[in-house]
């Protein structure tokens, strides 16, 4: 009897290693060389515009310029340099201001968000989550325009309020995360949506059923399942305004310490002369910081993702 077996269980084998090379298993290696040369081009951009330019930013950074006398040679100085006195101080100022700034946004953002997939008027769901997406992508030059005619020394709301006299100033770090609040809480709006889509009403009937209230469905059963997709958008919206750059310089200048406005200065050379690596070392220090991020927002995104499947 165990022989007869051991020859069945050969001979089963033998079948599934023969689908494994056969026409079938051709054409599954056959699809999946096609899906790789489809996106060959992607890679290939992705790895010339990103990789090429990381490229040269790391090696600006760890060389001397040109210019000087010995001419380009390895140093460690521009990092040392981007990790003290002012370059520092930009640095913990962007932090600051993201952190704090993601951090207001996914606390406004959640409840409103709630709001928009629980309504019952379409109208009203489509023309939110439709507003959300111009508004967050809508900055720079034109966002602190408004802002400056609006809420500056001379706006129009500045002016009619009186606020000035109570101690507002558009042109500091509160305004400046006002400002970024404005297309930071749209964008939290649209990462949050899909989550709470995916809270199924099973669950809240089933609190429900075993007598918990409002509160502590939200409590124990919610924002357990909610927390990886309300960090991961944390993240989101901390890269978007570690990143931001033509807002801030068009609206508060250099009145308000940050690492962007630090890397302008330095490659353009107005304020700061010869600091053309030390910008790329900051540069660096970026990259850096959004390589951490990412690291924090992928694992979150899968577990959001099999919790909410």
């Amino acid at each position: 009897m165990s022989v007869l077996q051991t020859a069945a269980r050969g001979e089963r084998k033998a079948r599934s290693a023969g689908r494994g090379t056969g026409p079938r298993a051709g054409r599954r290696g056959l699809s999946r060389m096609t899906r790789w040369l489809g996106a060959a081009p992607l890679l290939v951009f992705a790895a010339v515009v990103f990789g090429l330019v990381l490229g040269m930013m790391v090696y600006g950074a760890f060389t001397t310029p040109e210019t000087v006398p010995g001419g380009a040679r390895l140093t460690g100085a521009n990092m040392t340099a981007s990790l003290h006195g002012a370059y520092l101080t930009a640095l913990t100022g962007s932090v600051r201001l993201s952190a704090l700034s993601a951090l207001i946004a996914t606390v406004v953002a959640l409840p409103l968000a709630h709001v928009v997939v629980t309504s019952r008027f379409r109208v009203l769901r489509e023309a939110v989550l439709a507003g959300s997406g111009v508004l967050a992508n809508f900055g720079g030059v034109p966002l602190a325009f408004a802002f400056v005619a609006t809420l500056g020394n001379a706006g129009v709301l500045t002016t009619h309020f009186h606020l000035l006299g109570h101690g507002w100033d558009l042109y500091s770090f509160w305004g400046l995360t006002l400002v970024y609040l404005y297309f930071l809480v749209p964008l939290m709006v649209l990462s949050l949506t899909p989550a709470l889509e995916g809270l199924r009403r099973q669950w809240r009937e089933a609190a429900h059923n075993n007598r918990a209230n409002t509160f502590r469905y939200w409590a124990h059963v919610a924002l357990p399942i909610l927390t990886p997709s309300l960090l991961g958008g944390y993240v989101l919206l901390f890269g978007t305004a570690f990143s931001a750059y033509a807002t801030a310089a068009a609206m508060v200048g250099s009145s308000v310490p940050l690492v962007t406005m630090q890397i302008a200065d330095a490659l353009s050379g107005d304020v700061l002369i010869g600091q053309g690596n030390v910008a790329l070392a900051l540069g660096v220090d970026m990259v850096l910081v959004a390589g951490l991020v990412m690291a924090v927002q992928l694992p979150l995104q899968r577990r959001s993702v099999r919790w909410l499947a």
